[in-house]
């Protein structure tokens, strides 16, 4: 495992490191978005898309649960499990069909989806700090 560590000192600084990581996944990644309400989870999704390319709205898919997107022809998953009452629920929405090997999948509140959703490859961790923001990247296979 691979940790880095990056200070946020705003909202573009966000969305930057957004962009840098949609630069480095590779499809087929999937990756957990963790920290409180507030602390910069979609905001770091909207710099990831728009980095990929994407220029439409991003929004966060907390009633939809999951918001799809495509980008160069890959699939790009935006799920948030915040309102999720119970994992056996993502049965219902056959969450197993967008880890297909293709597709990136960030989940927002993964623990909530805690034995349905499978193991990631990068797990992010925003925290507020002052003023910005700390992020916090895990990733399980080596520097990427």
């Amino acid at each position: 495992m691979t940790t880095e560590r990056h200070y946020l000192a705003d909202e573009a600084a966000t969305l930057e490191l957004g962009a840098d990581l949609g630069r480095r996944l590779a499809p087929g990644s999937c990756v957990y978005l963790r920290g409180d309400l507030g602390a910069g989870k979609t905001t770091l999704m909207r710099g990831l898309l728009h980095g990929l390319g994407h220029r439409g709205a991003v929004k966060s898919p907390t009633y939809t649960l999951v918001e799809p997107y495509e980008v160069g022809g890959v699939p790009i998953y935006h799920f948030d499990l915040y309102r999720l009452g119970d994992p056996e629920e993502l049965e219902m929405i056959g969450i197993r069909d967008y880890f297909d090997g293709r597709a990136l999948c960030v989940l927002e509140w993964p623990d909530r989806g805690r034995g349905m959703i499978p193991e990631p490859d990068l797990t992010v961790t925003l925290t507020v700090d002052g003023r910005g923001r700390q992020a916090n990247l895990e990733w399980a296979h080596g520097q990427h």
